[in-house]
């Protein structure tokens, strides 16, 4: 299970297809799942929060986000959504790719707007609150969208892409050429590794594999990947392991010793040693336990 199959576990919503490539899910932390680790997709993404507090990071800035706080994600950004002490949130996901946007033929709109966009060459704040001037126009764009999509009624598609229109039109004042396209180049090997252990977490990967991968050695690697990600490859690798291992002590009835393999450990007394450290409890605790957070 890559991380997009475990993030569409949570959709409650789904009318996408080749034809029209959008989906609309309902999130929530921890009790679906107490994290998405840093990833990329070349889909676009927003997240609009609807209840508690959370905090999510593009291209590794991080913003704490609450209720009603509106989080932009350009195709292609490296992004996290995380829980924060004590605290959960419900947010929905709104996930598109620009192409359903574009006309074939090429128009302004494609040219100057929305390839730009997805290639990198045309950069938009990733963090709107409700103090933002632009925040009424987006927010009535998203909401508008949820009525849109408690019903779909024939000719939704229309209804969706209107409102998605709607909302780059209002986000157009903020748009602006990236000011540092070396930290875009500085990502790229970040992005392929990555991708790598998003699809091979289950396997061993071993931090010569990694740096190989990279084109690094493996002294550079290590280096390159803490001063990026400020942990080791190694933690961000078990810690990536323990969110997909506690999705699945939740959803599934398998076995602790399965999930563990599954999951990519080998030693069933490391995985429980390390589980713990992170969720203070044994993986039996954590999957029978209902723990109360006071920040909805």
């Amino acid at each position: 299970m890559n991380l997009p199959e475990y993030e569409a576990i949570h959709e409650t919503k789904s009318h996408g297809n080749h034809g029209f490539p959008f989906n609309i899910y309902l999130c929530s932390i921890p009790l679906d799942f107490s994290a998405i680790p840093t990833h990329w997709h070349n889909e676009m993404e927003l997240i609009y929060v609807k209840k508690g507090h959370g905090q999510v990071s593009i291209d590794l800035e991080r913003f704490n986000v609450t209720q009603g706080d509106i989080a932009i994600v350009p195709p292609g950004r490296l992004h996290a959504i995380g829980q924060l002490p004590g605290c959960s949130m419900e947010y929905e996901n709104i996930m598109f790719h620009l192409s359903m946007l574009m006309a074939a033929q090429g128009d302004f709109c494609t040219e100057h707007i929305f390839q730009p966009l997805r290639n990198g060459q045309l950069s938009l704040p990733h963090y709107f609150s409700p103090d933002s001037p632009h925040y009424p126009a987006l927010s009535c764009c998203l909401d508008q969208i949820d009525e849109i999509c408690s019903s779909f009624l024939p000719g939704y598609q229309l209804a969706i892409k209107s409102q998605l229109f709607s909302l780059f039109y209002a986000l157009l004042p903020s748009m602006q050429k990236p000011p540092d396209r070396h930290k875009d180049k500085s990502f790229g090997q970040l992005k392929i590794i990555l991708k790598y252990i998003e699809t091979n977490y289950m396997k061993k990967i071993s931090i010569r594999e990694a740096a190989g991968i990279c084109g690094f050695s493996e002294s550079h690697f290590m280096k390159y990947f803490k001063s990026h990600m400020s942990v080791s490859f190694t933690e961000y690798l078990n810690d990536y392991r323990l969110t997909i291992a506690a999705r699945l002590l939740l959803s599934s009835s398998d076995s602790i010793v399965n999930i563990a393999a599954e999951t990519g450990f080998e030693n069933l007394s490391y995985f429980n040693r390390i589980f713990k450290k992170k969720y203070h409890c044994t993986p039996t605790m954590f999957r029978l336990q209902q723990v109360p957070y006071s920040c909805f």
